[in-house]
């Protein structure tokens, strides 16, 4: 007959997780396979007991031994990372930080991705009382040049990619303030990816200026851009710091894998 019990796990069974994760965490701070001793001295754990963890994470395929006495990490975390991949969704896992940046400053807060020439809006977060008079629908498009988010992904190629972009497109402008001559785009590209933000000073349409910050991937692949539209006489600088945690912490929501994200452009 087995006894039931309500009391927790033992603390071996803790302990050997403790473990387990203390040698994955080893083995992912090297890309090359590691040592059994070294593994030993980083873990503090003694080589017999190294070992015999290892060999269980082996067979699960969690690590891998392409020689004895060395290990490195195993495809089933690969293949276990790329189901998680799977599941995330930039406008899911941005949607919760936009809403709750919208009440901090009551302006419109925009989502938008790449589409070939032009940024696709695929999500906002605002309200009737920002005294924004055109509202962009979320499906609508807009050049990249003459975009805050555009102006991101712009900055995210090189020189080439540009100039094609402005022969493709002519640089078509939408107002007195569009960027329509090269020079001026490729300046403010490189200010772009100097300081890792965007600003559309009326270029796309008159009365409103926006602010963007870039949303990276685990792979530190530009993705997204989180803007942040506004009367032109109402934009606040005060807001960039602002934006551009919330877009930090989006692409630390997609995996991105530092505090410190790339500014446009940087590999």
């Amino acid at each position: 007959m087995i006894k039931r019990t309500d009391t927790p796990p033992s603390a071996p069974t803790v302990q050997v997780l403790e473990r387990m994760f203390n040698l994955l965490e080893v083995l992912a701070s090297r890309e090359e396979p590691v040592s059994l001793k070294e593994i030993s001295e980083k873990t503090g754990l003694h080589p017999s007991t190294a070992h015999r963890i290892l060999n269980d994470l082996t067979i699960g395929r969690f690590v891998d031994r392409p020689e004895a006495g060395s290990y490195r990490l195993g495809m089933r975390l690969l293949e276990l990372g790329n189901l998680v991949k799977a599941r995330l969704n930039v406008r899911d896992a941005a949607l919760g930080p936009m809403r709750e940046l919208h009440k901090q400053i009551q302006q419109p807060v925009n989502l938008s991705v790449r589409q070939g020439d032009e940024i696709v809006y695929v999500e906002r977060a605002y309200s009737e009382r920002s005294g924004m008079q055109v509202v962009r629908a979320i499906g609508g498009r807009a050049p990249l040049h003459l975009t805050s988010t555009g102006k991101l992904f712009l900055a995210d190629d090189d020189a080439a990619r540009v100039r094609a972009y402005a022969t493709r497109t002519g640089l078509a402008g939408n107002t007195r303030n569009s960027l329509t001559q090269l020079p001026a785009l490729e300046r403010e590209l490189a200010q772009c990816r100097q300081t890792g933000v965007a600003r559309d000073n009326e270029e796309l349409e008159l009365g409103v200026r926006c602010m963007a910050a870039g949303i990276y991937d685990d792979q530190r692949k530009l993705v997204a851009g989180l803007s942040i539209s506004a009367p032109a006489d109402r934009i606040d600088e005060g807001w960039l710091p602002r934006l551009q945690a919330t877009a930090a912490e989006i692409s630390a929501a997609l995996g991105h894998p530092s505090d410190r994200l790339p500014r446009p452009g940087a590999r």
